[in-house]
């Protein structure tokens, strides 16, 4: 069986008489996308610096492609790539000299290396621009590409998304989609931009008040319910009511809300067919990663 690239096994932070962080595991596997949500103070960000290392672990442990990192950080974190808040770059020297700068810090990176991590981030065209001249999207690229010079497969982002605006978010939503397939990377990735995350990341860990409340796919999560909300075009509504579960909303003369199993609706299907009734569209409605993390908090939001 193949070690997880990333394994946290009941890790525990106390600040003083403040338990910040309570036997939190989450594993992470090359692919993953893991979108790594909660509220504000839930532990997010302790629990990446205790996994980088710049915090103490009080209890439980944290291991990087087999390697401990309270036992052996220096092999545990030689193949991790890492942005905590905002890249920080010479504002007057070009892209380039401030990854040569930064190559400079690390043994045997090539001058194709730096070549390569450049086109990889899409910055070939304004490598030699001064960083001042960057938008803030070209900075957090720059940014990925100081984090991937030494060929990590594991990629820890806190906030990325901050300040961006939609232009650039979407350029670095690509490129962590390309790393996680191409490179067979993992990422974890905080961020409180939950409709974003949603689009790309394959796997969510949610933490509150400290502790893990649920670690699963986006699908599941989105779709561990029962019974799931169906709208159904109809050429008439009118008499079927019989047919619709006491929940359902009907919208108009043409159109129904249901709330329905799978077998349920299959079954409400039918019997619309046999009443000789023109079904138009059945539509799934898919509840937002927002609303289902709602649920699992009870209500406590990302703000």
């Amino acid at each position: 069986m193949n070690e997880h690239i990333l394994e946290c096994q009941k890790i525990s932070k106390k600040f003083g008489r403040k338990q910040i962080l309570q036997d939190v595991s989450l594993t992470l596997d090359g692919g993953d996308i893991l979108a790594f949500i909660g509220p504000n103070g839930a532990g997010k960000t302790t629990t990446i610096k205790l996994i980088l290392g710049l915090q103490s672990i009080d209890k439980g442990t944290v291991v990087i492609n087999g390697y401990d990192v309270k036992k052996d950080f220096v092999n545990a974190i030689k193949r991790v790539g890492a942005i905590v808040e905002n890249p920080d770059h010479y504002m007057y020297m070009s892209g380039y000299k401030n990854l040569k700068l930064i190559a400079n810090l690390y043994d045997n990176i090539s001058e194709e290396r730096i070549k390569e991590v450049v086109k990889i981030t899409g910055l070939s065209k304004r490598i030699n621009d001064k960083v001042s001249k960057y938008s803030l999207g070209m900075r957090q690229r720059l940014g990925i590409a100081s984090a991937l010079l030494h060929k990590p497969n594991l990629l820890i982002l806190d906030e990325p998304t901050n300040g961006l605006d939609p232009e650039g978010i979407k350029e670095l939503r690509e490129l962590l989609v390309k790393l996680a397939k191409e490179e067979n990377m993992a990422i974890l990735i905080s961020s409180h931009n939950l409709s974003e995350l949603e689009s790309f990341c394959n796997k969510v860990c949610i933490i509150q008040a400290g502790k893990i409340v649920e670690t699963t796919k986006v699908d599941q999560l989105k779709h561990e319910n029962e019974k799931d909300t169906y709208i159904i075009e109809l050429s008439s509504t009118k008499k079927l009511k019989s047919i619709f579960p006491e929940n359902s909303v009907v919208i108009d003369d043409t159109h129904v809300k249901v709330s329905a199993s799978k077998e349920e609706i299959a079954h409400i299907i039918k019997e619309i067919v046999a009443k000789e009734v023109a079904i138009y569209e059945v539509k799934r409605q898919e509840i937002s990663l927002e609303e289902a993390f709602l649920k699992k908090t009870g209500g406590n939001i990302i703000d």
